[in-house]
């Protein structure tokens, strides 16, 4: 069964920078693009990053900038540098696998989520 592994959350203060790792299984990976996705409480899922298989990405408009997203198809994994980071990027992180683009339904392997923290 194809699944995905997050780790690099944490409690971080602002401006300061935090990567995330996902690592796939082979089928997870090579079904498709990678994605990276958030959702803070009482809010809805927020698109942040895709990575197309041949490596084109994809930003929201709220990290264009900032955030730095990469796929490694020989480790098997994604990433999700995140940089000059600010309270609203505060949220539950998940990868995602088997999509494409910024619509999450579209992704068929999710990653458990892991918590990104941000203070003052």
């Amino acid at each position: 069964q194809a699944q995905l592994t997050e780790s690099g959350g944490g409690l971080v203060q602002a401006g300061d920078s935090l990567t995330l790792s996902c690592a796939a299984s082979g089928r997870a990976l090579r079904s498709g693009g990678m994605g990276w996705f958030r959702q803070a409480p009482g809010k809805e899922r927020e698109f942040v990053a895709a990575i197309a298989w041949k490596g084109g990405i994809t930003y929201s408009d709220s990290v264009k900038g900032r955030f730095t997203a990469s796929r490694d198809n020989a480790k098997s994994a994604s990433y999700l540098e995140m940089n000059s980071l600010k309270i609203e990027d505060t949220a539950v992180y998940y990868c995602a696998a088997g999509g494409i683009g910024p619509n999450w339904r579209s992704y068929s392997y999710w990653g458990q989520g892991t918590q990104v923290t941000v203070s003052s």
